[in-house]
């Protein structure tokens, strides 16, 4: 794992903690640990994350010692370390001789600036989505998943996604097993394939939590009922054009694709951790039926709820 000065406390320890719990999995199989970690650094014997808190590092490994698993972290400080033209130059030939590199959040900074991602696609946080693409035309930047692999480089979105990647490679190294119960012993969210969005439907309307938080959770217990424009603004106590127009300005959404995207999440949870029909799927989350629930699958994830059980159900 590379670390740098003002490297995102998370992006390191996450992952690596990942590495660490599938270690200790496997050890109470009887079986060797699959992982040696090591963070490394330019400025070794320790960098400070940008949270304050200083971690020990590893020089530079040698450009002939073995290396399986080349990650790069991201954070606040990867715009330096990018200009680091010792520290690009390694990454670029380490990359050249490792089984698989990856980066963690704006760790694809660092990769990019080492031509390690050219003519790829590649996730960062959606928040430096653009500058990457601008900075990197020859980059085929994804604003979406919350982790890309293209051959045998993967990167990933923001933070915490940088767990997600970690126990794909854990699941590609050890199998799924292994890799579920890694997640379970952390209390992370099963395993989310990298298809999935960066922002799940109620994250994205969190800017209107303040004032519609209440009707947000009314929603989402009563997905099954009618949720028309006239009976949510009854439930806000305003007007449907005072609530319309309020509504929009909190959330960047109108309420009927709001509601729409609320349900596509219920469903989606209900495909993935379920083998409930996706008839009686689609008339639980609100949809009617089958056939409405299918387009909107198809608009909003460019897939069918079908397709979508069968790439990521447990």
């Amino acid at each position: 794992m590379v670390a740098f000065q003002g490297v995102q406390l998370l992006d390191v320890s996450g992952p690596l903690q990942v590495f660490a719990t599938a270690n200790d999995t496997v050890a109470g199989t009887g079986a060797a640990a699959p992982y040696t970690l090591q963070v490394v650094a330019r400025q070794a014997p320790s960098v400070t994350a940008s949270a304050g808190v200083s971690l020990t590092a590893a020089d530079l490994s040698p450009l002939d010692r073995p290396l399986d698993t080349l990650m790069i972290a991201g954070g606040p400080g990867v715009k330096a370390a990018a200009a680091d033209a010792e520290l690009v130059d390694w990454v670029r030939a380490r990359s050249g001789t490792a089984r698989r590199t990856a980066s963690v959040c704006t760790g694809a900074f660092l990769l990019a600036a080492a031509g390690v991602l050219d003519g790829r696609r590649a996730a960062t946080h959606w928040s430096f989505c653009s500058e990457l693409a601008r900075s990197f035309p020859a980059i085929h930047v994804e604003s979406d998943p919350i982790f890309v692999r293209d051959g045998s480089v993967w990167t990933s979105a923001g933070v915490s996604s940088g767990i997600d990647l970690a126990l794909a490679l854990v699941e590609e190294d050890l199998g799924r097993e292994v890799a579920l119960a890694v997640a379970r012993y952390l209390v992370v969210f099963l395993k989310r394939p990298g298809g999935q969005a960066q922002f799940s439907a109620a994250l994205s309307l969190q800017t209107g939590e303040e004032r519609f938080g209440r009707l947000h959770a009314w929603i989402n217990a009563n997905l099954g009922r009618d949720l028309s424009l006239p009976v949510l603004a009854a439930e806000a106590g305003m007007s449907e054009r005072s609530f319309s127009r309020h509504y929009l300005e909190e959330t960047g959404h109108t309420p009927t694709r709001a509601v729409e995207r609320l349900r596509l999440e219920a469903a989606r949870r209900q495909l993935s951790d379920s083998k409930v029909p996706i008839k009686r799927i689609a008339q639980q989350c609100g949809f009617g039926t089958e056939e409405t629930m299918r387009r909107s699958f198809l608009r909003l994830l460019s897939t069918t709820p079908q397709d979508y059980r069968a790439r990521f159900s447990l």
